[in-house]
């Protein structure tokens, strides 16, 4: 399951939420953006 986040409120609305309106439920706001996993970088000897 996708998550996103509201650009103008920050709430995290899933994707089945947005498949009849692409419009965010708590301030109406229409950008939206993908939540990514925080990556790590590994020092190498």
């Amino acid at each position: 399951m996708v998550t996103y986040k509201c650009f103008k409120c920050g709430k995290k609305v899933n994707e089945k939420e947005l498949e009849k309106r692409f419009v965010c439920p708590e301030c109406g706001g229409r950008i939206f953006y993908k939540i990514r996993n925080k990556t790590r970088k590994l020092k190498t000897d």
